[in-house]
This record gives C-alpha cells, sequence and structure tokens, in this order.
C-alpha cells in the first residue's frame, strides 16, 4: 500500500514542480508558438523534453535503488519504511506548511535560459527535461521530493526506488503537453493566469499527498486507528497554510 501512495507522491511532487521558477520558464519558453518562430516543431521539442525528465528520473532512481540496496543488506521490515513514512513524512509535511523554523534544504539552481539561442532542441529540450526529471538539481518547490527518495530508500527495494523515480520524472516531462493548445500570445497569458489562480491549491496538494503518506504509514504500524495521524497533520497544515497567507495579505496591505 505504501508503494501506491508513493507513487501518487510522485505525480504530486512533480506536477507542483510547474510552479517552479524553473517550471514556468520553461512552459514559457518551449509552446507551439515560440518553437514555430525558431523553425522548430513544438511535438519533436517536447519529445526531446519528456525523453530527457524520463532520464533525469532514471539518474535519480539510480542513486535511490543503489541506497535501497544498501538498505537491502541491513533485511529491513515492513516497519522501517513504515516508520519513515510517518517520521520524515511529518517533517517534509510541516516543512511545506511553513511551520516554525523547520526547513529542508533549499535548491534555487536556475536552468540556463540562454541554451535555446546556443544550441538545437534535442540539447537544450533533452537538457531542461533531464535537469528538472532528475528533481533535486534545480528548484525544489516541495518536501515531497525529498520523501519521495527517502521512501524508495526505506523500502529496501532498488526496484522500487527506481520507478518511484521514474515515475516521478515521466510525470514531470508530460507536464509540458499542457502547451500543446497555447498557440497564440492571450492563451499564454491564460494558462499563466490559471497557474497564478492554482499554485496554493498545489501546495494543499503535496500536503495531502504528504498527509496519505503518513496515514498509510501509521495505518501498517499501529493499525486503522493509525490513519487518524495523517488527518490531524493534514489538518495542521492546511491552517498553518491559511495563517501564512493571511500573513502575505496582510503584509502586502500594509506596504502599499
Amino acid at each position: 500500500m505504501l508503494v501506491v501512495v508513493a507513487t501518487v507522491l510522485a505525480v504530486v511532487a512533480a506536477v507542483r514542480g510547474m510552479w517552479s521558477p524553473c517550471g514556468l520558464s520553461m512552459l514559457a519558453t518551449m509552446t507551439p508558438m515560440s518553437e514555430r518562430l525558431r523553425g522548430h516543431r513544438f511535438a519533436t521539442t517536447a519529445t526531446f523534453f519528456i525523453f530527457g525528465a524520463l532520464l533525469g528520473g532514471a539518474s535519480l532512481g539510480g542513486a535511490a535503488a543503489l541506497g535501497a540496496g544498501l538498505v537491502k543488506l541491513a533485511h529491513p521490515t515492513d516497519e522501517l519504511c513504515a516508520a519513515v513514512a510517518v517520521g520524515f513524512g511529518i517533517f517534509c509535511l510541516l516543512a511545506d506548511s511553513e511551520v516554525g523554523m523547520i526547513r529542508l534544504p533549499a535548491i534555487r539552481r536556475q536552468l540556463n535560459e540562454r541554451w535555446v539561442e546556443m544550441y538545437r532542441p534535442s540539447v537544450y529540450a533533452g537538457g531542461f527535461g533531464w535537469q528538472l526529471g532528475a528533481g533535486l538539481t534545480t528548484y525544489v518547490m516541495t518536501a515531497a521530493n525529498y520523501l519521495l527518495v527517502a521512501l524508495g530508500i526505506a523500502s529496501g527495494s532498488p526496484w522500487c526506488a527506481f520507478l518511484l523515480c521514474c515515475t516521478f520524472g515521466a510525470t514531470r516531462g508530460l507536464v509540458l503537453l499542457v502547451n500543446t493548445k497555447v498557440t497564440t500570445s492571450e492563451r499564454l497569458f491564460a494558462m499563466h493566469r490559471f497557474l497564478d489562480a492554482h499554485e496554493e491549491l498545489s501546495k494543499l496538494l503535496c500536503i495531502g499527498a504528504e498527509a496519505l503518506v503518513i496515514a498509510v504509514g501509521a495505518a501498517l504500524l499501529v493499525g486503522p486507528g493509525g490513519l487518524l495521524l495523517g488527518v490531524a497533520t493534514f489538518a495542521i497544515g492546511v491552517v498553518n497554510r491559511r495563517r501564512c497567507n493571511a500573513r502575505a495579505l496582510q503584509h502586502e496591505l500594509i506596504s502599499k
């Protein structure tokens, strides 16, 4: 069951990457409109990007699989993976909810947009895809990225760790397909307005996915009653996100 919720976590974490500076830059840079102006086909560019993102996920998966292989030598129990899901899951959820000073390492490396001017699509699209698909090489927008890798390693199954990261990479690549209909400037602006309007929802989805991991892990450790821990942590996350938004709005009004 943890494998299923970890897969959900991988998909949600990858989608959340759309709102990173790198993700937004990628969505603005590689559209049918912009590729046509460069003399390229969007379908070709998108294919290179998706393939690159899958390779990036496979690269991250290779490292996670190595860690899982080392854990396997210690003959881990199912309870170990469940304990990681609960303990590190709570930490990641609190970090994403901005509770107190709880934070994970911030990676703020940006993609080099000059590649679009310097190289052919196979290089810039494939290169961008690999960097985004690798999960931890550019802006990390959610602690779910770290939780995903931790769950893969703690599982003690190299194949499980590898496939989870590949799922993340593939999803990160497929996200580019939201640009399929962006053939005019108006549609580009509309798409970015949509993203602006739904950024907070993407944060809550990450918190929800982390809470789901916590709930399933706790249920495996202590029984069905453990599901309540997932509900409680999700409630804490939502409440604190609302407080953060209220403080940000108050600060904005004061500054004006």
